[in-house]
């Protein structure tokens, strides 16, 4: 029973998209399509998240930025052994809105509302993962105030403190054994907040070239208190006390990042950039989860991720054609941070390369109209989860594993307001 009931603390531990899965980065119209660049371009509002000590740079006493993604995620799974194949097709809609106001001409304050965790996957009703992961929701909002100051005109840092609101719904078969028919688990929990801090600096050492740091803490999400449900129970799983509803408390960790990078322009017309982030995902070993019930005492489980630190390499491009007409284009390469043996199936997550594109329409002096879309191709990968632990049996960890094709795209739009 001990067994039984610790392994359905195995269910959490798909929450770990909301620290990694494939993170799809869309925090800003104009910087996703230059390959989602920025940590040493100053455009817009949008540098409030890329780097905050831009904001002393912008030309304007006031900028707004606001935009929204419609996010289409697809993921196939096949195993040809078994002759199985199951399928996922999902839609997100990350949004982010940045404000700037430059007090003087040294100091300027901003505020940041956007959404950098956060995605929904339902894989077929029934598929043969479905002990892993039947569906799961996760959506995360972070605020992060930020003031910039600038020395000289050559020299800016910023930075400001980084409030997360977050929640998580999720759902998976206890077993694979047909003994439990599809008695399965509905884990949620809501308003998870937690605290970081987001810091940067700016230099110009000539008119053309800008170089620039970035620096994102590590957030550790703390749930506390979320419902622990059993759904479709048939007459095998009433019988056991194990099966009784309850809450758990679980820490998800958001790691930390460094982001270095450089813009040149070499005329009024073009604009190129590069941008180096390195994320510490080693960070997550694993995830803790305790579970109450009124029939047992507190039960820990740790469930191993062992994701190691990744790299994401960025490129992107701006061309003003035209006074009304501003295009761009970018390319960036994102490593996994899962290792071989780790790859659960409710994060599809593997080597991807982006593609992004997009323009602006400036309608006047003050308004632009900013539109961009996102291609991103992972790698297939053929791959396992090493770790899953049959409640009915006494056999140790099994294997779960296929190939898995994943692709997203996600057009967006967005306006730029200053004056």
């Amino acid at each position: 029973m001990r067994k039984l009931f610790s392994l359905s603390l195995l269910t959490l531990a798909s929450a770990s998209m909301f620290a990694g899965g494939y993170r799809v980065s869309i925090q800003g119209q104009k910087q996703l399509a230059m390959g989602h660049t920025g940590v040493a371009v100053v455009n817009s509002a949008e540098v409030t998240f890329f780097n905050p000590a831009g904001m002393s740079f912008l030309d304007k006493k006031f900028n707004l930025s606001v935009g929204g993604n419609a996010l289409f995620a697809k993921t196939r799974y096949q195993n040809s052994q078994y002759n199985q194949t199951a399928s996922t097709d999902n839609m997100g809609t990350p949004f982010s809105l940045y404000a700037t106001y430059k007090i003087a001409d040294w100091v300027s304050a901003g505020l940041a509302v956007y959404t950098p965790y956060g995605s929904s996957v339902e894989w077929d009703k029934g598929w043969q993962g479905a002990h892993l992961v039947n569906s799961i929701d996760l959506q995360a909002i972070f605020v992060q105030p930020t003031i910039s100051f600038k020395i000289e005109d050559v020299f800016s840092i910023g930075g400001g403190p980084i409030y997360a609101n977050g929640s998580v719904n999720f759902n998976r078969n206890i077993t694979p054994n047909p003994l439990l028919g599809n008695t399965n688990v509905d884990l949620e929990a809501k308003n998870i907040t937690a605290w970081g801090y987001n810091v940067g600096f700016m230099f110009k050492p000539a008119k053309q070239v800008t170089l620039g740091v970035d620096y994102r803490s590590e957030i550790i999400m703390e749930a506390r208190g979320g419902s622990a449900n059993y759904l479709d129970r048939n007459d095998v799983a009433n019988l056991n006390p194990a099966f009784t509803d309850g809450t758990f408390d679980a820490d998800l960790p958001l790691p930390a990042e460094l982001t270095a990078g450089l813009s040149f322009k070499p005329s009024e017309k073009w604009l190129f950039a590069f941008d180096y982030n390195y994320t510490k995902w080693s960070a997550y070993k694993a995830l803790d989860i305790t579970i109450y019930n009124q029939n047992s005492t507190p039960i820990v489980s740790k469930n191993p991720r062992n994701y190691q630190d990744s790299n994401t390499y960025r490129f992107g491009v701006q061309y003003q054609a035209t006074q009304k007409f501003t295009l761009r284009g970018g390319y960036y390469i994102d490593e996994s941070p899962v290792q071989d043996g780790y790859f659960a199936p409710e994060t599809p997550r593997n080597d991807s390369v982006g593609y992004t594109g997009g323009l602006t329409y400036q309608v006047n002096d003050k308004l632009g109209i900013d539109v961009s879309f996102l291609y991103l191709h992972f790698d297939e990968i053929d791959n396992s989860y090493d770790y899953y632990d049959d409640p009915l049996t006494t056999t140790g960890y099994t294997k779960f594993g296929g190939t898995y094709k994943s692709t997203v795209f996600s057009p967006g739009i967005g306006i730029t307001y200053g004056f």
